[in-house]
């Protein structure tokens, strides 16, 4: 903990200082141009990955990146979509999963999770892909976890149109969806590709979204 009470230091006597009218800007409201849906992974960090500033990402974390589809009763992550598109307009979002994530590993893996109930049953708003998953061959178990990594992110952007505010801005061209798989040790993103629904790497791909 002291650790990270010393950063906030550092950041108030030597980042802040610098920074100062970015944060006065940013006091009194926000324009976020993207909603970015990630997992919790503290390996995963969206401001870091994509280099973007206070103020440029609405940030939705959780495990496994799961967006359930839209029900009678809307939790945390209905509420955050539906204040990210219908208040702050945003144009885009991003679902973003990422290499060796511990949430689609025990997917995949069927793990037991009766000693985390809470897990278990978050997780079932990923069957959808596990059974799409399991359909397929895999040759290695790391291939069935990538895989399942890359199904769950089609997935939720399945569930995410489900959402009446989604639904709205999508039907008036307002609004643009995004499937990123983030490799940890490689540092790439494979971006869903809409024509072939297939994942193609983000830097020879700039352009491609669902």
């Amino acid at each position: 903990m002291q650790e990270i009470i010393n950063g906030f230091l550092r950041f108030q006597q030597d980042v802040f200082p610098s920074r100062k009218e970015l944060f006065k800007t940013l006091a009194t409201g926000q324009t976020p141009k993207a909603l970015f849906i990630s997992c919790s992974d503290s390996r995963m960090v969206p401001e870091l990955v994509t280099q973007r500033e206070p103020g440029d990402l609405f940030v939705m974390r959780n495990a496994g990146n799961i967006v359930p589809s839209f029900g009678p009763e809307p939790g945390g992550v209905s509420a955050t979509v539906e204040y990210a598109v219908a208040q702050l307009k945003v144009t885009d979002i991003v679902i973003c999963g990422h290499s060796d994530c511990g949430a689609m590993k025990a997917v995949a893996t069927c793990a037991c999770l009766d000693h985390m109930p809470a897990v278990k049953h978050w997780l079932r708003y990923a069957d959808a892909a596990r059974m799409i998953n399991e359909s397929r061959n895999h040759a290695t178990e790391i291939e069935r976890i990538d895989g399942m990594v890359r199904e769950n992110v089609i997935a939720q952007l399945n569930n995410i149109r489900t959402h009446p505010s989604v639904s709205l801005a999508l039907s008036q061209g307002r609004l643009a969806l995004h499937g990123w798989v983030y490799d940890i040790e490689a540092g790439t993103i494979d971006a869903l590709d809409e024509a072939t629904q297939t994942f193609v790497p983000l830097a020879e791909h700039p352009a491609t979204q669902r």
